[in-house]
């Protein structure tokens, strides 16, 4: 299947009431343990490359290279994203790179001038058959639409999207970015009216912070495209953790990363099969959500 299109995907996860998994690449093992999570639930994935790793790894090429390769070589239907871009720079150097997806975040801009520079980009993208996300306000754990309080409203979120073109959108519901714990409280009526309202697929971003039962159920209110950073990197640290406790001589990072890349492997099927069942829990899981 490898590389698909993904404003496809994501239209067809809308019409059907499926969620999608979207997960943070930071470093080869992120792509490789978020392909083989997919390949064993068999269903989609999204790997995402924010601006934020950008910037740590110094440039978007290396990285995207490397996500592409690993997308390319998976069974199940795969997309590589560019995730909270806020230059617009960064977004033609996506599409340069064979990137099919893409965030453009003017969310800190003014209604007025998100509209005007979301609507350069997505003209940009779409002439190069690149689809584009885009947030209405800002999510929260970055200053913005995810922060206690903010929410997205029904009628502007419609507006925003007819005005611009985007392709899918990001709303605020109640979750918030970069959360260690899973306690984070989502409107369902508000997603609900969203969905009803908006007539691209929404995208929740912050979704760490919600529990396993939290992940259907926002899935059943009308969210499509589900991002989980933080829930995979806790897993990943603390196997390494658990590794260097263990045995401080350890020095060969393979020794280390092998665990940490199969556990989150294990963390990104469970949301996976959350997403896909929409019905409560699996037969035979029991998940212990101290554990994440």
């Amino acid at each position: 299947m490898s590389l698909v299109n993904p404003g496809t995907l994501l239209t067809e996860a809308a019409r059907t009431g499926r969620g999608i998994g979207a997960f943070n690449v930071i470093q080869l093992e992120h792509a490789e343990a978020f392909v083989a999570a997919a390949e064993a639930v068999g269903v989609p994935v999204i790997l995402q490359i924010s601006q934020n790793a950008v910037d740590y790894h110094g440039a978007l090429r290396p990285l995207a290279a490397a996500t592409l390769a690993v997308a390319g070589e998976a069974s199940v239907p795969a997309v590589v994203h560019l995730d909270h871009a806020e230059r617009a720079e960064l977004v033609v150097e996506a599409i340069a790179c064979g990137i099919g997806s893409v965030m453009f975040d003017a969310s800190r801009m003014s209604y007025a001038d998100n509209v005007a520079a979301t609507a350069q980009v997505v003209a940009r993208c779409h002439a190069a058959g690149v689809a584009v996300e885009a947030e209405l306000g800002e999510i929260g754990g970055k200053d913005g639409a995810h922060a206690p309080g903010a929410r997205t409203d029904p009628r502007q979120a419609a507006a925003f999207v007819n005005d611009t073109g985007v392709d899918s959108l990001a709303v605020a519901v109640g979750t918030s970015h970069a959360m260690t714990t899973h306690d984070a409280v989502v409107d369902l009526e508000l997603v609900a009216a969203l969905r009803a309202a908006v007539p691209v697929p929404l995208v929740l971003h912050g979704s760490s912070g919600l529990d396993d039962a939290g992940l259907t159920a926002v899935v059943r209110a009308g969210i499509t495209k589900v991002n989980v950073g933080t829930r995979l990197n806790v897993a990943m640290t603390h196997a390494i953790r658990r590794v260097l406790d263990a045995d401080p001589a350890v020095v060969d990072p393979r020794k280390y990363l092998s665990p940490a890349r199969t556990a989150m492997t294990e963390e990104a099927a469970i949301v996976l099969r959350r997403l896909r069942s929409g019905a409560g829990e699996l037969p035979g899981h029991v998940h212990d959500p101290a554990g994440d």
